[in-house]
């Protein structure tokens, strides 16, 4: 199976505004250091609470964020700076559904024209007809008629306008979707549906997909690969059933725990979840283990030593002293 998407060492920070011109300019740094890779057909959830960095990493993969330093490779070519007529190509295989199936639509265009208008721009080749032609076939593909193409977003309800993204993100028949909660603004009914929708689509047309959540629940119906985030480091990788049957990380059987169980017997036997701090600021983030400050199991080296992602005999990696002591 060949590898689509690697990333190597990606380091993502943004520089903040200060009150006085002499002062040292903050960084605040979103992605630390973080790689993975993503083979043909194959689908990684990135997994973690808000802030943790998902979104900033999803815009880097898409061009849409600078990059500080490390490697982004496409079929095993750099595209980490890419040229123009890179990016233009790119733009076509690497596409993107965002989180706000509302404000992601313009108001004044109708769907049919928002999902054709990409070809204007990547297949001007195209007759008027021949994009029509596509805008119909791919509406009637994720469950929009094609008298619907006439109407404006405000018309549709939510599930209907996430139907839409997801048809103007695959007309242009791209390798790579790249989604950033798609589902966190829907009811969980309509959750079940798009995310079905999109496993369809991905046996279709042999998709890849980058599927960011903070749900582990929904990352376990989709993906093939669990990335957990925690302020911009990778916590625990690795096949999804090895990640749920038999979790590492601390941070990793939080989250785990967190996950309600529809039988309210299990649910109350459940031990109770406890974090037992706040998020730290990701511009003073703890030194160390980042994630030692909420962690009911810190020992006193945590403080000092930065944890590496070791191979585990499942094919994960982890990221925590405690397993390396074990």
């Amino acid at each position: 199976m060949s590898t689509l998407l690697s990333v190597n060492d990606l380091l993502v920070t943004f520089p903040l505004k200060t009150d006085f011109p002499w002062q040292k300019t903050p960084l605040l740094t979103a992605v630390n250091h973080l790689s993975f890779q993503l083979n043909t057909g194959k689908t990684i959830a990135i997994v973690g609470e808000s802030g943790c960095g998902k979104s900033t990493l999803a815009r880097s993969l898409m061009g849409l964020t600078p990059i500080i330093s490390g490697q982004i490779l496409w079929h095993g070519e750099d595209v980490t700076h890419p040229t123009l007529k890179q990016q233009r190509q790119l733009c076509k295989e690497r596409q993107m559904i965002f989180q706000d199936p509302f404000n992601s639509l313009n108001p004044r265009i109708p769907v049919g024209e928002i999902i054709g208008e990409p070809l204007r721009y990547m297949m001007p080749e195209l007759s008027s007809a021949q994009r029509q032609e596509r805008v119909i076939a791919i509406m009637q593909r994720v469950g929009l008629s094609s008298e619907q193409r006439l109407r404006y977003p405000h018309e549709f309800s939510g599930g209907q306008c996430q139907r839409i993204g997801i048809a103007r993100a695959l007309i242009t028949q791209p390798q790579l979707l790249i989604c950033d909660e798609p589902v966190s603004a829907l009811d969980v009914s309509i959750q079940a549906q798009i995310i079905n929708l999109l496993k369809e689509l991905q046996e279709t047309f042999n998709l890849s997909l980058v599927f960011i959540t903070h749900n582990l629940s929904v990352a376990k119906h989709i993906s093939d690969t669990i990335l957990v985030m925690y302020l911009g480091k990778i916590m625990e990788i690795g096949d999804k059933e090895a990640i749920f049957n038999d979790p590492q990380h601390p941070y990793t059987k939080l989250l785990l725990q967190a996950v309600p169980v529809p039988d309210p017997i299990i649910e109350r036997q459940k031990p109770p979840v406890c974090l037992t701090d706040e998020l730290p600021s990701p511009l003073n983030p703890p030194s160390g283990c980042v994630f030692r400050t909420r962690c009911a199991y810190v020992m006193p080296q945590c403080a000092t030593i930065v944890p590496q992602l070791k191979d585990l005999s499942t094919g994960n990696k982890v990221a925590c002293l405690l397993v390396e002591e074990s």
